[in-house]
């Protein structure tokens, strides 16, 4: 799939303003930024640009540029390592999710505030014990008077930490042969005297991912998402943004980028084997996450496609750290005034979250499986 051309002077403005953020000091690259890179006023800035919300409407804020436009932007910033995961999520799937299924009043209360890059979103989905399996989820949604009551833990919670606002997945009937019926989403905002959150820390001892245990929570009928049993079917048209975007393959990016760079620096050094393949990897991939986006733009909901990209995509960012540890003779080191040798440390100690992220890569793959008809 190919881009509109008119999309080329859109991201010739991303990269210049890229680089005058970097010049100026405002940002330092960094690998797998839309994790670990949280700068709330650069989020602010992408949003006085109207670089975020791009698939809103103009009546909630967005500049109803679209999923495609949307894809140059992000696919910019990523390359360069930039510091997005402030909005990322809800700029990803929560203000899209709250755009298809919410009320008019969640819309002008939300989406505004995400487009301007200063309302954040997490979401809570994966649970203990649980995995990537979310028709299993034992978090429970009680009815009360006027609303809900909300228990349960959810882990690998993204940013939950820092972010304003919280959509919770949690069974509201009781199971039946139809595992993915009786679920539903709820919008809590965020600090919550009944919302307790705790860090699950990196092996660098960073804090991105949380424990979050929901003692009780009252949420109103006004702060359902969409309708009550319709769960399943809301979160799995998100995970098809979730899962399909270029940050799937360019999470290590700025890693290949800078060991290109350092090899071509080095006239003394012999030829290295495995770039071109990675590169070619690199672009093959792109044009199915492209692909995705396209699809997305038409109004549909690729989710099995999105698995299929997001469990290449997974296997493609370890691929390329693999390829750099062989081929550019350099040690890992946090510590490092070199972007080589620190940008290797980060995507090596960053590594095990790739399969966890977005779901693992084994059922992503019984996804992909079962709509194919694999038994």
């Amino acid at each position: 799939m190919a881009l509109p051309p008119e999309l080329e002077t859109l991201r010739r403005d991303v990269r210049a303003f890229l680089a005058e953020e970097i010049s100026s000091g405002r940002f330092t690259p960094h690998c797998d930024q839309w994790l670990g890179g949280w700068d709330a006023s650069f989020s602010r800035r992408l949003g006085e640009r109207g670089w975020i919300g791009m698939a809103f409407p103009a009546r909630y804020g967005g500049s109803a540029a679209g999923a495609l436009a949307r894809f140059v932007v992000t696919e910019e910033l990523l390359a360069a390592g930039a510091p997005v995961a402030a909005h990322w999520i809800a700029d990803r799937q929560s203000g899209p999710g709250l755009l298809r299924f919410g009320s008019e009043e969640q819309k002008l209360t939300y989406l505004p505030g995400i487009a301007r890059g200063e309302r954040f979103f997490a979401v809570g989905l994966s649970e203990p014990d649980t995995g990537s399996d979310l028709a299993s989820v034992r978090t429970r949604g009680t009815r009360v008077e006027g609303g809900w009551r909300v228990a349960g833990t959810k882990v690998w919670t993204s940013g939950a930490h820092h972010a304003h606002t919280l959509v919770v997945l949690a069974r509201t009937a009781p199971a039946t042969a139809d595992r993915h019926a009786g679920l539903s989403q709820f919008v809590i905002d965020l600090p919550h005297p009944d919302v307790h959150i705790r860090p699950i820390r990196l092996l660098t001892g960073e804090h991105h991912f949380n424990e979050v245990v929901l003692d009780d929570v009252f949420v109103p009928d006004a702060r359902v998402l969409g309708e009550p049993g319709a769960g399943w079917h809301q979160v799995t048209s998100e995970l098809a943004m979730e899962r399909s975007g270029p940050e799937r393959i360019l999470s290590t990016f700025p890693l290949l980028a800078a060991a290109t760079d350092a090899l071509a620096a080095d006239d003394g050094r012999p030829e290295r084997p495995g770039f071109g393949a990675v590169v070619a990897r690199l672009w093959a991939l792109r044009q199915l996450s492209l692909a995705v986006a396209g699809r997305l733009e038409a109004g549909a909901a690729p989710s099995v496609e999105a698995a299929a990209v997001k469990d290449l995509g997974t296997r493609f960012e370890n691929l390329v750290i693999d390829t750099v540890r062989l081929s550019a003779e350099v040690a890992p080191d946090l510590e490092s005034g070199e972007p080589l040798p620190r940008m290797l440390a980060e995507a090596v100690l960053h590594s095990p979250g790739f399969t966890l992220r977005g779901g693992t890569n084994e059922i992503l793959r019984g996804v992909v499986a079962k709509e194919l008809g694999v038994r």
